[in-house]
């Protein structure tokens, strides 16, 4: 998150009401998803997962990248 100057306050804008759009059940100690919402400084990946308390484990945060993704930041390019 320091690395990318992405924000605490933003990476939980985005688990508290952005859109879950990829699950990875496979995941451990516990299954992952790939979380998009927006911030002020545009689209905000963030993958997390849920720990058996139910708080959110967050695993990393990007801005997704407009070549490998679709304008909906939500489905990747072939």
């Amino acid at each position: 998150m320091l690395e990318r100057r992405i924000s605490e306050e933003e990476v939980l804008e985005v688990l508290n009401s952005g859109d879950h759009i990829e699950n990875y059940p496979m995941d451990a100690p516990y299954p992952s998803m790939l979380m998009l919402g927006f911030t002020t400084t545009g689209p905000l990946h963030v993958v997390a997962a849920k720990g058996e308390g139910g708080e959110f484990i967050l695993i990393t945060t990007y801005c997704p990248d407009a070549n490998k993704w679709h304008s909906d930041f939500k489905r990747r390019k072939p």
